[in-house]
């Protein structure tokens, strides 16, 4: 009985092993037949930016982010149409301000609003997103994946706002960009990108060539003037970060302060012929964390060293952090900062 129980668990884990290599593979033929087709990106004669100078970084106000006090989501909010796309329910709706938004529910609302607000305080292009702890939408009709969140009285709570700009061209899926194929390569400013998704802890770092899956990143091109258009390359997706990082489902999480507190201590694990080194693991592990050097930390570190802790609290207060969340974050991600500004001092120290 028991040789039968075994045979037929062993038969069962391989069969499990087998089916996920061939999710994998039909992952990988669908995004390159989608990158084939996509052709050659349609961004000619376009100023490519990852980054700009965030000025006075001390003085942003971080509780309202790239958006400002003035763009937050006005009500009444109108329903226009639910996504099918997507791993998070997500509406498109008017404020009463005739701005359209797209809401999104789920566990991803709350590290996607405090990610674009600490990337932004950084210099990095990020989208004008809001946390809105309870609101109401009107006229909804023959909701599928939304109703779960939404009471039949349209009533909802904890959602996540984002800005939908008619005048911004968003490309996204086959002509984002890939962490490794990009204007940027080798470049201070995407070196110090790559180290913000680690602060965070944003395992999900899926980009363009994952496009089967769904790219998290994107170009947005805005037009500056008549005959000047500006590609904007960004993150458009922090959902995975402010939990634990990890290449597996099972060893990874999101907006998990306890989690985020235990990885801390390894977030910097040293210095090796210049170069730092993390123990960051994501999605894409090698991408993130590899030929950072103690120059990039450097130089970033003029920036994120600047942020206060005030500014930390309010950011996460905005992301609708309970009070000891914001206690416990703020903690560890000035201990996360603080290993950075160690490296950036002993680059001083040498030179």
């Amino acid at each position: 009985m028991a040789h039968t129980f075994f045979f037929y668990a062993v038969i069962g884990v391989a069969g499990a092993a087998l089916a996920y290599l061939g999710l994998r593979l039909v992952w990988r033929v669908i995004g390159y037949y989608k990158v084939r087709r996509a052709g050659p990106r349609p961004l000619t004669g376009v100023r490519h930016r990852l980054w700009r100078d965030p000025g006075d970084v001390e003085r942003l106000d971080l509780a309202a982010g790239p958006g400002g006090r003035d763009g937050v989501p006005h009500p009444p909010f109108h329903f226009i149409e639910e996504h099918q796309s997507g791993s998070q329910p997500c509406m498109s709706v008017r404020d009463g301000r005739g701005r359209r938004w797209r809401v999104k529910w789920g566990h991803e609302a709350q590290p996607e609003t405090f990610a674009v607000r600490l990337a932004w305080a950084c210099g990095y292009f990020a989208e004008v997103t809001y946390y809105v702890p309870d609101g109401q939408v009107e006229r909804t009709s023959d909701l599928k994946r939304t109703r779960s969140c939404i009471a039949e009285n349209g009533r909802f709570r904890d959602a996540r706002f984002e800005l939908d700009d008619p005048d911004v061209l968003k490309l996204f899926e086959e002509h984002s960009w890939s962490w490794a194929d990009n204007p940027f390569v080798g470049t201070r400013e995407l070196a110090g990108l790559r180290v913000i998704m680690m602060l965070i802890s944003n395992w999900d770092n899926k980009d363009q060539r994952d496009v089967a899956r769904g790219s998290n990143t994107a170009i947005y091109v805005q037009r500056r003037s008549r005959f000047r258009r500006e590609a904007q390359y960004m993150v458009m997706d922090w959902g995975g970060s402010m939990g634990r990082w990890g290449v597996t489902p099972v060893t990874r999480g999101r907006w998990d302060p306890e989690a985020f507190a235990a990885q801390t201590p390894q977030f910097v694990t040293g210095v090796t012929n210049g170069f730092v080194q993390f123990g960051y693991a994501g999605q894409r592990t090698t991408d993130a964390r590899e030929s950072i050097t103690v120059k990039d930390v450097a130089w970033l570190c003029r920036y994120l060293g600047r942020i206060t802790d005030e500014q930390l609290r309010a950011a996460l207060r905005a992301s609708g952090a309970t009070p000891e969340d914001v206690e416990s974050f703020t903690a560890s991600l000035r201990a996360r900062i603080t290993q950075l500004l160690r490296v950036a001092a002993e680059r001083r120290a040498t030179v």
